[in-house]
């Protein structure tokens, strides 16, 4: 039976924080509609397909996938948070509401 390296449990679990981080500017985007969670959605995706083929890099045998891999997912972790996104919080929410991305509801702005 073969051991698992830990970085390739690491990477993997980056590629589900990727994604996660991903679904929720997009949940953020249905509720709101606001540009900056929009370009946040569609750049998500390119995000986490990059996570991905880290992670599938990674599964490979060798040394040299291992850190391929692992810079790859980093990068994706850093391009993912050099989004510029706007502030859709007003204080008295729960930390699971914020983890959700349960963000009160506006139109264009305006206030559902």
């Amino acid at each position: 039976m073969d051991i698992v390296d830990p970085i390739t449990c690491i990477v993997t679990f980056g590629a589900i924080v990727v994604s996660f981080l991903w679904l929720r500017d997009t949940r953020i985007f249905i509720r709101t509609g606001l540009e900056d969670y929009r370009k946040a959605a569609y750049q998500g995706v390119l995000c986490t397909a990059l996570g991905w083929f880290a992670a599938a890099l990674v599964g490979r045998s060798g040394k040299t996938f291992l850190y391929l891999g692992c810079g790859l997912i980093l990068l994706a972790m850093y391009l993912q948070s050099r989004i510029v996104r706007c502030n859709v919080w007003k204080g008295n929410e729960s930390t699971w509401q914020r983890l959700t991305g349960a963000a009160p509801g506006y139109i264009q702005g305006r206030k559902r």
